[in-house]
């Protein structure tokens, strides 16, 4: 199989376990030569060490296909972008902070992560991103409509995170995407924000067709990526789900498993 483009995951993926591109990986994707986009739920800003560190030139896909950007200087230029209804942000906020006022929520928006506080999901989320968010009242910062891309909880609590996301899938908002990533992590995006959605552009406009294509994932966020490529390949780190559907399982994200599939790539192998 010939493959001519690769997709791939960002955490838990690409990324290791204390969220950073390790040498192994960056250095197997450069020489590789085959091209390479990151299909992530992260902003831009927390995609910009990874492109860097890959040379990535390319359009990239974030917030779980709601924004296709390139990246330009210390600035992106925006493709394609698809965000959440100025109304719903401020009601789903609100709702979250009344209803479970435990869990961490923040918002993210082109160029800015926002929180109303300092707590224990934001801090670890800094640790793991190198970012810094943004402490401000969410009522006050959303007095004017804004382009909202992504809500991000985090609850560290399983039973929390179940009742969590019933009580979000009972509202039946049809405008908006409920995805888990991860076990602490639940995101919400626009409807239409879906990797397949990133991709499925990015190959039109390159003419690929599914049979050239590759991707890795680990999360349940990754299954409509794997449907648009003929070549998924989950990390054995992975949720049993995405195993299932993949076509080749390669190590953890901890020893280098991107690196490990794409040199299999190479030599013709899968």
């Amino acid at each position: 199989m010939k493959i001519k483009q690769i997709f791939s995951d960002m955490d838990g993926t690409l990324l290791n376990s204390v969220g950073r591109v390790s040498q192994k990986n960056a250095g197997t994707i450069r020489e590789a030569k085959i091209p390479f986009t990151l299909v992530s739920a992260r902003a831009p800003m927390e995609m910009k060490e990874a492109i860097e560190k890959l040379a990535l030139i390319s359009p990239q896909i974030a917030f779980n296909g709601g924004l296709i950007f390139q990246k330009q200087n210390d600035s992106w230029k925006v493709i394609s972008e698809v965000f959440m209804a100025f109304a719903t942000v401020k009601y789903l906020l609100q709702f979250i902070g009344q209803n479970f006022p435990n869990v961490s929520a923040s918002y993210y928006d082109l160029n800015h992560w926002y929180s109303e506080c300092l707590d224990r999901g934001i801090e670890m989320e800094q640790k793991l991103t190198g970012q810094h968010v943004t402490v401000i009242e969410t009522s006050k910062n959303l007095a004017k409509p804004k382009k909202i891309f992504k809500i991000m909880m985090i609850t560290f609590s399983p039973s929390e995170m179940e009742a969590l996301k019933a009580r979000l899938f009972s509202l039946q908002l049809e405008d908006v995407n409920i995805q888990q990533s991860g076990k602490n992590y639940l995101e919400i995006t626009a409807a239409l924000a879906k990797k397949s959605r990133g991709i499925s552009y990015l190959m039109e406009s390159e003419k690929l067709s599914k049979a050239d294509c590759a991707a890795f994932g680990d999360g349940h966020n990754d299954l409509p990526m794997f449907e648009m490529v003929a070549l998924p390949i989950a990390m054995s780190n992975a949720a049993e789900e995405v195993k299932e559907k993949a076509s080749f399982i390669t190590k953890s994200n901890d020893e280098d498993g991107v690196a490990f599939a794409v040199q299999k790539i190479l030599l013709n192998e899968i």
